[in-house]
């Protein structure tokens, strides 16, 4: 099964990471999430989240960054490498984890074919 641990070599954390992706604006969405994505130079992918309050209090909040980086965790095999994975979830009602589990590898994979 290999190594799955959310290390924290696989979070974006500078925040000018995370505008180098929103100015190169390749972006992919659903009705759930927005995927915007920045080649990182490196062998594996890495996330960033950006969770702002319109999406809800404290708690829905911290809920949803649980719920993506659980995704982001368990489907990191199906991810492109070597790019840098920004996820803002869209205002509504709180997904199920295997929802993200098909929403985010999709979307990442549509991002990181217009790299």
């Amino acid at each position: 099964m290999g190594d799955q641990r959310f290390l924290p070599k696989y979070h974006v954390r500078r925040p000018a990471d995370f505008q180098r992706a929103y100015r190169r604006r390749h972006t992919a969405s659903d009705h759930l999430i927005v995927v915007f994505g920045y080649p990182n130079g490196l062998a594996y992918a890495r996330l960033g989240l950006s969770v702002s309050r319109k999406v809800g209090n404290a708690v829905v909040r911290n809920r949803w960054k649980r719920l993506l980086r659980e995704a982001f965790r368990l489907s990191r095999k199906d991810l492109p490498v070597g790019i840098d994975l920004i996820v803002v979830p869209r205002p509504s009602v709180e997904p199920a984890l295997s929802v993200l589990l098909e929403s985010l590898p999709r979307l990442a994979g549509i991002v990181g074919a217009g790299l």
